[in-house]
């Protein structure tokens, strides 16, 4: 019996685990397998990221020749080809204009340099006031210190209420159950949420203050929030209106989940900046990073001065054995056009989740591409205070669905549903019909 004391799990009831573990040995495909050779389907990517499925064999062979190559370059002042061309394949799929990349190893990595580099561009152009950010409440943006800092997950935030960025606001979040709850889709009401930024924000803190930005076009580990018709193109405005800087972090939205390579495509909405990360080797090698338009760039090499023009990298920074995943994983999506599977699936989806619509506990559905959402009402503890047991619903819907062979995740009291870009309707219909029976069982 393998011994499960040593690793201290992320996000994880430890102790809930280790009492019943549930270990993943292998994976093709749609499918985890487990050590007694049985399958799960993984209905979540696994974390927003295995866009592509599991062990692709263009991918497996990227990595598995390059480690015979090169297993490792590091990329301060020295380089090796590959980061350049995945840098030169990100960039190609971005959005017009935006075409220089700087790579991290993961969305968390990702938005702590873009926060950076917002701070620095403004500096240079002699704005050094703007060190504001502007996030949203119900976002996640990563768990580093400055990412959690624009969140605005609660559970997230408070332990570490007193380390946080003292420089953040937050834009209320765009879901309302009261008047938008089961729309299909982005909702024709509550564009005006952006105003807030112009209404409240700007007011408060001062144009000049403020750096950038950052919202997720879709938000994922908040519960799926789908943006109202305009929304973002109403942010867009407005920070171009104050000279703010517009991030969208795209970690989940990005490499395909709503039908394009990226979100802001989708929108037709172009930021300042795009995060990035999961998707971009679908999730085979840590791999993350930040695009940029090119004027943004440009301010940063031609600052006066000679030497490093961005006091900001890391170790792994285009690691040989991640770009050579990346290319893999973008040969991958383009061969099998992968980045149009949402579009030829989004009405089975759609339908999908809009089927549990009156099923037991359900309060809401949302989707968009191939990213949704069910939200469960709270299961009350009954001891008379009005209190309730939060996030224990979810828990269970994962924990019951699971031991039937599916994979979902629980996001609090919301069941999300992102399933890999490879997935067919024999796959939807096995994942929504198994949650549809396991919540007639859920107290």
């Amino acid at each position: 019996m393998q011994k499960l004391d040593h690793y201290w799990m992320p996000y994880t009831d430890n102790p809930r685990f280790k009492a019943a573990p549930k270990m993943i040995v292998g994976a093709k495909d749609m499918y985890y397998r487990l050590a007694d050779g049985s399958e799960v389907l993984d209905g979540l990517a696994t974390l927003w990221c295995v866009n592509a499925g599991h062990c692709r064999p263009k991918i497996v062979e990227a990595i598995r020749k390059q480690a015979g190559e090169l297993d490792f370059a590091a990329s301060f002042s020295t380089g090796h080809p590959l980061a350049f061309a995945a840098a030169e394949r990100v960039a190609a799929l971005a959005p017009k204009g935006m075409d220089h990349v700087f790579f991290t190893n993961s969305g968390s990595e990702a938005v702590d340099t873009v926060m950076k580099m917002a701070v620095a561009y403004h500096r240079l152009r002699g704005e050094g006031a703007r060190t504001r950010f502007i996030g949203r409440e119900k976002a996640y943006h990563g768990v580093n210190i400055g990412g959690m800092s624009v969140s605005g997950v609660p559970v997230n935030r408070k332990a570490y209420g007193g380390i946080l960025l003292g420089g953040t606001d937050h834009l209320r979040h765009t879901q309302d159950l009261g008047t938008r709850a089961f729309v299909r889709g982005c909702a024709t009401t509550g564009v005006e949420l952006a105003d807030e930024l112009e209404q409240r924000i700007v007011p408060l803190h001062d144009a000049g203050n403020i750096a950038a930005v950052i919202v997720e076009p879709v938000a994922g580990a908040g519960g799926v929030l789908v943006p109202p018709q305009g929304y973002l193109q109403r942010l867009r405005d407005i920070c171009t209106k104050h000279g703010i800087l517009l991030i969208f972090d795209e970690v989940i939205c990005g490499f395909g989940r709503l039908g394009k390579p990226f979100a802001s495509q989708y929108f037709g909405v172009t930021p300042d900046m795009i995060t990035f990360a999961k998707g971009v080797t679908s999730g085979s090698v840590p791999l993350g990073g930040v695009i940029v338009k090119k004027e943004i760039y440009d301010t940063f090499m031609q600052s006066p001065g000679a030497g490093v023009q961005f006091f900001h990298g890391y170790t792994y920074s285009g690691h040989p054995l991640a770009s050579a995943a990346a290319i893999a994983t973008m040969d991958t999506y383009a061969e099998e056009d992968l980045f149009n599977r949402p579009n030829q699936l989004a009405q089975a989806f759609e339908d999908g989740i809009h089927s549990f619509k009156g099923a037991p506990h359900v309060i809401d559905c949302r989707n968009l591409g191939l990213i949704g959402a069910i939200e469960l009402a709270p299961r009350p503890l009954n001891d008379g205070t009005g209190a309730v047991a939060a996030g224990a619903r979810g828990f269970e819907v994962f924990e019951k669905c699971w031991a039937k062979g599916v994979f979902v995740r629980p996001v609090g009291d919301n069941v999300a549903f992102c399933p890999p870009l490879i997935c067919e309707k024999q796959h939807l219909d096995r994942m929504f019909s198994t949650v549809a029976e396991v919540l007639g069982t859920v107290a």
